[in-house]
């Protein structure tokens, strides 16, 4: 019986103006925000393979998931905030450089920059911090749980998306495919006749 009026209630409230910050994707976009921040805040005892497949996993699902962000007006702009402070960004910043070693340096061609022809030294734990730290203002923003903070929250995700953290997990996806497969792309015969120049 219970179950009858609370979906009574719910095809009730479709005449009313309902809340986009408490919407579907929006809710799991944090789900998923939430796993990968607690991922990066317990990072002792981890391998840097264990960070390449954990990342190779949840990167495409942030990116689809973000693709799935409303964009929406926000009333108070003055309730946007940050959080994750310049000395947390470092501490996570150096403890997968730490674990990456040799591994954390590569090439990309990232079209955010003037020149976008020439490569440019990226790094791998450098785009997982920035990942973090928005994944983190995201969550800690929305958890103020006032309309005005939700909306910001939401708002400035979706901007950061497009301009950010987008970019960053497109920037390390194919090095960490790369870094978890290359033992079996060496054994490919393009990549024998590459050996020979």
């Amino acid at each position: 019986m219970k179950k009858e009026l609370i979906f009574a209630k719910i095809l009730n409230m479709s005449d009313q103006t309902i809340d986009i910050t408490l919407k579907k994707p929006v809710l799991e976009m944090l789900t998923v925000a939430n796993e990968y921040c607690y991922y990066f805040e317990h990072l002792a005892k981890k391998t840097h393979t264990d960070i390449l497949e954990f990342a190779s996993r949840i990167g495409p699902l942030l990116y689809v998931k973000g693709s799935l962000i409303p964009d929406l007006e926000v009333e108070h702009p003055e309730a946007n905030e940050r959080f994750v402070t310049p000395e947390e960004w470092e501490t996570l910043f150096y403890a997968l450089r730490e674990i990456f070693g040799k591994y954390d340096e590569f090439w990309i061609i990232d079209p955010q920059y003037i020149n976008e022809n020439e490569p440019l030294k990226a790094s791998l734990s450098e785009n997982l911090t920035d990942i973090y730290q928005d994944m983190k203002d995201f969550i800690l923003l929305y958890q103020r749980n006032t309309y005005a903070a939700r909306q910001n929250a939401v708002k400035e995700f979706r901007k950061l998306y497009a301009t950010h953290w987008g970019y960053r997990i497109t920037n390390i996806m194919p090095k960490i495919h790369h870094l978890l497969y290359e033992d079996d792309t060496d054994s490919l015969p393009f990549m024998q006749s590459l050996d020979m120049f």
